[in-house]
């Protein structure tokens, strides 16, 4: 047999920039990060988490379904093949609150890391494909970047860009546990 059986995405479903790359982060929402935080680092075998929280404070420019976004999420990041992200929607609109309204909790998006958030959200847009929400200049220089795709139809989920900031600001406590 070749391909895929029927129902299973493949690397050609995938917008062009991203086909092909190793899939770098899984996407997980959670109803409660210190929650979420004690049961994956159970699984995982690992309680070495960077935590940070995201919004228009911390990040200068967000967006979101082609606006200007003012959504808040605090994320938890653990390991590196690929690296699990936990994340707790804190205030909305955004892709979370739609998501678990739709869905509910659990598997949200695969992230794949790119030399360029800009030039890879113009590829895929100039392709057809939906930017969803966005954020950039999250990192200490100003730089690092996030782009997430609609490829629900194609992938059955989100897929997301991510240029990783050179240099990341310092990781807050993890919550419930003092560093």
């Amino acid at each position: 047999m070749t391909g895929f059986p029927p129902g299973v995405p493949s690397a050609h479903l995938l917008p062009a920039p991203l086909a092909g790359l190793p899939v770098t982060q899984v996407g997980i929402l959670v109803p409660d990060l210190e929650a979420g935080i004690a049961t994956w680092s159970a699984l995982l075998g690992t309680d070495d988490w960077l935590v940070y929280t995201y919004g228009p404070e911390t990040v200068p420019r967000l967006g979101y379904r082609g606006g200007e976004g003012t959504f808040r999420m605090r994320v938890a990041l653990t390991g590196s093949a690929p690296q699990i992200e936990l994340i707790e929607s804190l205030d909305g609109p955004s892709i979370y609150t739609e998501w678990i309204t739709e869905h509910g909790y659990g598997l949200h998006h695969l992230g794949f890391r790119v030399p360029s958030i800009e030039a890879t959200v113009r590829h895929v847009t100039a392709g057809g494909i939906t930017l969803l929400q966005s954020g950039s200049g999250y990192g200490e220089d100003r730089d690092g970047g996030f782009a997430y795709f609609d490829t629900q139809d194609s992938v059955g989920l989100i897929v997301e860009a991510i240029e990783v900031p050179q240099r990341r600001r310092p990781s807050e406590p993890i919550p419930g546990k003092l560093r």
